[in-house]
């Protein structure tokens, strides 16, 4: 059970949650009411200062995992800051700060660094932290790191999203023999509920429609990332020249809306526990939802990208050479050490584990062919 304060910030977000849906006629889409547990000012799961990633917090990202990862996705960072020479590195919401250091650090080790590291991140508790372990881990490069409000414009380098499209608040769609609705939160004497509506939006009837001709006419509930749409735009409108790394859970169209879909993937996450209900402890919860990639790699062909790769994550690491990564870490570690390392590296890598879970889409501006993508490309399943 959470301490008091934490109840009473969550009991704040949930009157302002009641005022809103108020104040809207009495239904928030769930996308505003996602939008409000997690991004609430001072309040919401991702801006206020609870203890989330790691060892007891609520999720463990690859970063946290190993710094392995973070190493292979240095290598083919380095792969594009050739071709561009002198380029600056964006990481979206860049968590505890450790995939920074183990990025830089292997950057340095390649003798390809940026001209800057620039982070933009919404939550303040996590920029703290993060300048924190920078200074501590990496006193020599810290001056290279930046954190910024928005992104820049006229951006020549590299962008790195891992785990911010599925943290994006997401629409929820019910198809039934009697047609597809959008459902929403409404109030009840017992706190919020669910209530469906009529679909309003042009893009999300348009995505509505393309859904069934997909899943047919069974009983099914899933989920629509329009703002997924419109950030990857806006990283279009920003990259002059260079790579986007989109890391990330989820599937490809045809394999998202599957028959055993049916109920959606949107998922809760407190204490490290696993459920279904978003509509209780806000604030106090991370609520999810898997990425479909197809949906982003149109966004991005629409937008004037190049669609360069798209892989599980074990391959793309290990096209990364996080193999003979991990055989110099080895001789660097003592047995006990090197041991959780190696466990790490199964989890990263097991098709059971994140292996297969994850995908990488890579995406691509004015960049000559990366061969270490050609390696085990998947882009015929988008």
């Amino acid at each position: 059970m959470d301490d008091p304060l934490a109840q009473e910030y969550s009991d704040q977000l949930k009157l302002q949650i009641v005022a809103r849906i108020e104040a809207q006629g009495g239904w928030l889409s769930f996308a505003d009411y996602m939008h409000a547990c997690l991004y609430t000012p001072g309040l919401g799961y991702y801006s206020a200062g609870s203890h989330k990633l790691g060892a007891g917090g609520d999720f463990t990202t690859a970063p946290e995992i190993s710094p392995l990862f973070g190493r292979a996705l240095a290598v083919h960072i380095a792969d594009v800051g050739r071709q561009l020479g002198e380029y600056e590195v964006l990481e979206f919401g860049a968590g505890s700060g450790r995939l920074a250091v183990a990025i830089l650090q292997q950057l340095a080790l390649l003798k390809a660094l940026p001209e800057r590291y620039l982070i933009l991140e919404a939550s303040a508790d996590l920029q703290q932290r993060q300048q924190e372990l920078i200074e501590d881990q990496l006193p020599a490069l810290a001056e290279r790191v930046v954190w910024l409000s928005e992104p820049p414009a006229d951006f020549k380098g590299i962008m790195l999203a891992n785990e911010v499209c599925d943290a994006m608040p997401v629409h929820l769609l019910a198809y039934s023999e009697d047609g597809v609705v959008e459902q929403g939160v409404s109030l009840t004497a017992d706190g919020f509920a669910w209530q469906s509506k009529k679909i309003e939006d042009r893009r999300l009837l348009t995505k509505a429609v393309k859904i069934r001709q997909q899943i047919g006419e069974q009983t099914y509930q899933t989920e629509v990332n329009l703002l997924a749409d419109d950030w990857l735009q806006s990283l279009a409108d920003s990259l002059s020249q260079g790579a986007i790394f989109i890391i990330d859970y989820g599937y490809p169209f045809a394999e998202y809306y599957r028959p055993e879909r049916r109920q959606g993937t949107l998922r809760c996450y407190y204490r490290q526990q696993a459920h279904d209900n978003p509509l209780v402890l806000p604030g106090l919860q991370d609520i999810t939802a898997h990425v479909n990639f197809t949906a982003l790699a149109e966004q991005a062909l629409s937008s004037g990208l190049d669609v360069a790769g798209f892989h599980e994550q074990s391959d793309f690491l290990l096209a990364g050479d996080i193999t003979m990564l991990a055989a110099e870490l080895e001789q660097q570690l003592d047995a006990v050490k090197w041991l959780q390392q190696s466990s790490a590296l199964k989890q990263l890598l097991m098709p059971g584990a994140m292996g297969h879970q994850f995908k990488v889409l890579t995406l691509s501006r004015d960049l000559e062919v990366l061969p270490r993508l050609q390696m085990q490309d998947r882009r015929y399943q988008l």
